[in-house]
């Protein structure tokens, strides 16, 4: 190893356990991928195929919750990993393989969307509807919660990417328009939310497509909310005639499964964009904060995309007119020298 190269402490004990989860040295191991997170998963070749490892120091991550999840999601009987080795003491997961082909790949290299959504918006359904016993152990996805994930828009997208201060006047604008959507997300009926189900934690698999990862914050909460993370997808965009499709989709089925997405299909098509308004209030702050705190700069590039999402959701209420007019009159002439900054930082 070459002196400058610094030392991969959990890369060196993860290899030191693999021979002992799996009864035998690996062929071969390598990464697999990282997220937003502090884990990584590595891709672990062995005589009867691959595993996926995951690496999530425990300092940083409480495996728990993942484990919690898993076992909720399975008994629902949607495709997620199998744990096959754990060593909760050192942050390691040994989980089947559920491929490489993310959905996000799939459609940029131009696959048909209709029965990729059509197997996510099943999946969707049975995971809200066949556990809701289980799904009572979950965190609630309450206002606090809800107005801390949008405090990251004033604090790293606001403050820190666009170099902006608010006035107090802004402040209290701010504070409103908090209130009103995270109402109007606690007045719909409660499901579980995987919270990221989204195209790039959508595996594409041959049988029970699709495989679902990433589920380790699960909450209860507002019904529309993973419906928003999959059509207002943060990586694609669709156009608005196909999303309201799927939409319907969803609803017919979710009614089906007695569910309660709502008899009004005008109130659930509102309470769904004032959905995704908070959820991308919230993203964007979380991808500033990725590059500015993490050094994670690749989500720079979904911002502009985002952003559009908050544009359009901010006209569809009037309680969020004066929102609207702060994003044009100070967040729009701020963005685009904020954007060359960073890239220029990069």
């Amino acid at each position: 190893m070459n002196s400058s190269t610094p030392k991969d402490e959990r890369r060196a004990l993860l290899d030191d356990w693999l021979p002992v989860a799996l009864g035998a040295v690996p062929c071969r191991v390598a990464p697999a991928s990282a997220d937003a997170s502090f884990r990584r998963y590595f891709r672990v070749w062995h005589e009867a195929g691959t595993l996926i490892a995951m690496d999530a120091p425990p300092e940083r991550e409480d495996l728990r919750p993942y484990l919690q999840v898993a076992e909720l999601l399975a008994a629902t009987g949607v495709n997620v990993p199998r744990i096959v080795a754990r060593n909760p003491g050192q942050g390691f997961l040994l989980l089947t393989d559920l491929g490489d082909q993310q959905y996000l790949d799939a459609l940029c290299a131009g696959d048909d969307p209709e029965p990729l959504y059509r197997d996510a918006i099943n999946a969707l359904v049975r995971m809200q509807s066949r556990a809701p016993a289980a799904t009572r152990q979950l965190p609630e996805y309450d206002r606090q919660r809800l107005h801390d994930e949008m405090e990251l828009f004033p604090v790293w997208f606001v403050g820190r990417h666009l170099g902006l201060q608010l006035s107090g006047g802004e402040r209290g604008m701010l504070d409103a328009s908090f209130e009103f959507l995270s109402k109007s997300a606690l007045a719909q009926s409660s499901v579980l939310v995987h919270r990221d189900y989204h195209s790039r934690n959508l595996m594409v698999c041959l049988e029970a497509n699709p495989g679902i990862l990433d589920f380790q914050d699960a909450v209860r909460g507002a019904i529309s909310y993973d419906l928003v993370s999959l059509l207002k997808d943060c990586y694609v965009t669709w156009p608005r005639e196909r999303l309201l499709a799927w939409l319907d989709r969803y609803r017919e089925l979710a009614g089906r499964a007695g569910l309660e997405p709502g008899a009004d299909r005008g109130e659930f098509v509102l309470a769904f964009d004032l959905m995704g308004l908070q959820r991308h209030i919230k993203v964007l702050g979380i991808f500033a904060r990725l590059w500015y705190r993490d050094g994670k700069r690749g989500y720079l590039a979904d911002l502009p995309r985002v952003l559009d999402y908050v544009l359009e959701a901010s006209a569809c209420h009037r309680n969020l007119e004066d929102f609207r007019r702060f994003l044009e009159a100070r967040v729009l002439p701020a963005f685009a020298g904020a954007q060359a900054r960073a890239e220029c930082a990069g």
